[in-house]
C-alpha cells in the first residue's frame, strides 16, 4: 500500500483554505494569531526561527546550476525569424529575475523523483533517449526552418528550396530499446524516499523553461509597463511599444505550446495548457470595465463576500494557477500516477504559495503609493479597509474608475489595518503551503521548499 493516503485535509486543500476574517477590531486572522503564539513559545533550547533558517538549505543555491543552465539555453530554444521578437526575448530572459516558477518545478522534481510508481520507467525512457540520440529532439531549437514554413515543416527556409522537388529522407535508425523495467508495486514500503543523489529528467528541465516562458508572456500582456519600477520583476525598455510587447507575449505562448507538445505526456499538456486559459480569465476579472453585447458594462461586486470571492479567484487564476499546475506537472513527469499523494501535495503547495505571493504583491502596491495602483478589481488591503471605512463601497463597486478614486482608496487603506491584515493572511496561506510538506519524505529539497514559503512572505530573495 502507498505510504500516505490523502487525508481529508489534503483532499480539501484545493478549496479556499481560510475563512476571511472581517472584524473591525481584529488586526489578525485567527490562524495568524495562532501562528504568532506558537512562534513565541519558549523551547528547551531557545533557538530563533531566523537561526534555524540559516542552517537549512537555500532553495536557490540548491538548484543554482540548473537555473543557470535553463536561462542560458532558453534563447537557443526560442529562435525567431524576426529581429524584433529576438530583441524582446533577449531583453526579458537575460536580465536578472527570481525565476520563482522554474524554481518550484525543479524543487518538486528533486523532492519526488523516485517516489512515483512509474519512476523506473520514466528514468529508463530518459536513459534510452540519451543513448539513442532521441534526446536531441527535446532540445532542438524552435526555429522557423523547422516549424514555421508554410510549404513543409522540414524544408529549408529559403527560396532555393523551391528549385527542386522536396526529397524524402530515410529516418535515422536507432538501436532496439531494451526491455523496460516493471512498474513499482503500489504496496511499496513506508520508508520510500526520493532518489539519491537527486536526479532531474530532461522533460522536467524543459517544463521549468515552459513555466518561465508563460510567466513572462503574461507580464508582457498585462504589464505593458511604461517605466522601470525597482519592485517589479521585469520592466519595459524604451522602444518596444505596446503592440510589440503584446506580439512578443503571443510569440512566447506559441513557443511554449510547441515545447510543451514535445514532453510526450498528455496530462502535463492539459495541465499547462489550462494555465493559459486561467491567465485570460484572471485578467478579465482584474479589468476595470468589461463590456458585453447583451449585458453592457459589467460592474464590480455588490457585497463584501462577493468581493472577496472574486479577488481570491482572480488571484488563483492570474498567479497561483501557474505555480500549482506546473508543480503538479513536474511530479507527473517524474512518474507519479493518479491516486498518489505526491501530485496533491505539489498542487496544494503551489496553490497556497501563489496566493500568498500575490497577497504580498498587492500589499506592496499600496505601500509604494498611488503610482503603483490602477483601476480594476479591489485587492486585499482595500477590502479589509472597507470593513472599517464603509465609504469605500461605492469606489469598489465601480472598480476605482473615477478620477481621484485611487487616491481616496490609498488614504482609507493607510488609515486602516488593511495592510497588516493582508500580510497576516499571506502568512497564513504560506503556512498552509508548508503544512502539506510533511507528507513528503525528509530531504534537503523538502527543507528548501519550507524555506521558500518563508522567503515568499518575507521577501528575502
Amino acid at each position: 500500500m502507498r505510504p500516505f493516503p490523502p487525508s481529508p485535509a489534503c483532499q480539501t486543500i484545493a478549496r479556499r483554505v481560510l475563512p476571511v476574517t472581517r472584524h473591525k477590531c481584529r488586526n489578525y486572522s485567527g490562524l495568524a494569531q495562532k501562528i504568532e503564539q506558537n512562534r513565541s513559545r519558549t523551547e528547551p533550547v531557545p533557538v530563533t526561527r531566523e537561526t534555524l533558517l540559516q542552517t537549512r538549505p537555500d532553495p536557490y543555491t540548491l538548484v543554482a546550476p540548473e537555473l543557470s543552465h535553463l536561462r542560458g539555453s532558453l534563447l537557443n530554444l526560442l529562435g525567431s525569424a524576426h529581429p524584433g521578437l529576438t530583441d524582446i526575448a533577449e531583453y526579458y530572459f537575460l536580465q536578472p529575475s527570481k525565476q520563482l516558477r522554474s524554481l518550484i518545478v525543479l524543487l518538486f522534481s528533486r523532492a519526488t523523483n523516485g517516489l512515483g510508481a512509474q519512476w523506473e520507467r520514466k528514468h529508463w525512457d530518459a536513459e534510452c533517449e540519451t543513448a539513442n540520440g532521441l534526446g536531441e529532439e527535446l532540445d532542438r531549437p524552435l526555429r522557423s526552418s523547422q516549424v514555421l514554413n508554410e510549404w513543409n515543416p522540414r524544408m529549408n527556409d529559403s527560396t532555393t528550396s523551391f528549385e527542386a522537388v522536396f526529397q524524402l529522407h530515410r529516418p535515422k535508425s536507432y538501436l532496439e530499446p531494451s526491455i523496460p523495467p516493471p512498474l513499482s508495486p503500489m504496496n511499496s514500503a513506508l520508508s520510500i524516499s526520493p532518489i539519491s543523489p537527486p536526479l532531474l529528467l530532461p522533460t522536467q528541465m524543459r517544463l521549468a523553461q515552459i513555466a518561465e516562458m508563460i510567466h513572462v508572456a503574461s507580464l508582457l500582456h498585462d504589464g505593458i509597463i511604461k517605466k522601470s519600477d525597482p519592485r517589479t520583476e521585469l520592466s519595459e525598455p524604451e522602444g518596444f511599444g505596446n503592440k510589440l510587447s503584446i506580439l512578443g507575449g503571443d510569440f512566447l505562448l506559441g513557443r511554449a505550446s510547441t515545447a510543451l507538445s514535445r514532453l510526450g505526456e498528455s496530462e502535463v499538456v492539459e495541465l499547462v495548457a489550462s494555465v493559459i486559459s486561467n491567465l485570460v480569465e484572471g485578467e478579465i476579472l482584474r479589468m476595470d470595465d468589461v463590456h458585453t453585447p447583451d449585458l453592457g458594462l459589467v460592474t464590480g461586486p455588490k457585497t463584501a463576500n462577493a468581493a472577496w470571492d472574486l479577488y481570491l479567484r482572480k488571484t488563483y487564476l492570474k498567479t497561483a494557477s501557474l505555480m500549482a499546475k506546473s508543480a503538479r506537472a513536474a511530479v507527473v513527469l517524474g512518474g507519479c500516477q493518479e491516486g498518489e499523494v505526491w501530485k496533491e501535495v505539489s498542487y496544494a503547495y503551489g496553490r497556497n504559495l501563489g496566493i500568498a505571493y500575490q497577497l504580498l504583491e498587492d500589499v506592496l502596491d499600496y505601500e509604494a503609493g498611488v503610482s503603483s495602483l490602477r483601476p480594476g478589481l479591489a485587492t486585499g488591503p482595500v477590502l479589509y479597509a472597507w470593513e472599517e471605512h464603509p465609504e469605500l463601497q461605492s469606489l469598489i463597486q465601480r472598480n476605482f474608475v473615477n478620477n481621484g478614486d485611487l487616491d481616496l482608496a490609498l488614504d482609507f487603506v493607510r488609515r486602516s489595518s488593511g495592510i497588516e491584515r493582508s500580510r497576516s493572511l499571506a502568512q497564513a496561506y504560506a503556512e498552509k503551503a508548508r503544512e502539506v510538506l510533511h507528507l513528503l519524505p525528509d530531504s534537503d529539497t523538502k527543507m528548501a521548499l519550507d524555506v521558500l514559503a518563508d522567503m515568499v512572505v518575507k521577501r528575502t530573495w
